[in-house]
């Protein structure tokens, strides 16, 4: 889970991922911000969840996808460990998450994020490559 790097912005933190498709920048971006929130290197895949989420824009469906994300990390204190079986098809994405309870020992925190926001989302394809630039709200 280090395929990713750190924005700098002077109140919150960002990151940028890259991709060769948009389900595979999607996984990344989920990815990236367990990472950012808690150590997930221990995390094993013992229970399966689905996570699912709408948006007319991809932008949209980029900042619900991530805020489910953060809602099994901190709602449920649940650690993803491997996304499978990400889909996006119309305005919705639906991914299988496995993964399992956390454990503070186990999955240290790093930062507490409250919320992944639209503040200077960026989502773009160029040279057949997917890039997403994301900012949290820590």
């Amino acid at each position: 889970m280090n395929g990713f790097e750190i924005l700098e912005h002077t109140a919150d933190t960002g990151f940028r991922v890259r991709a060769r498709t948009l389900e595979d920048l999607f996984s990344r971006a989920a990815e990236a911000l367990t990472a950012i929130a808690l150590d997930p290197s221990q995390a094993q895949p013992r229970e399966r969840r689905e996570a699912a989420c709408s948006g007319e824009a991809l932008e949209e469906r980029l900042v619900n996808w991530l805020n489910e994300i953060l809602w099994l990390l901190d709602g449920e204190r649940w650690v993803p460990a491997r996304i499978e079986s990400l889909h996006l098809e119309g305005d919705s994405v639906r991914a299988a998450v496995l993964g399992e309870p956390r454990d503070d020992q186990r999955h240290p925190p790093r930062i507490v994020v409250k919320a992944v926001t639209f503040h200077q989302l960026v989502i773009r394809e160029q040279n057949g490559m997917w890039e997403a630039e994301v900012f949290l709200d820590i």
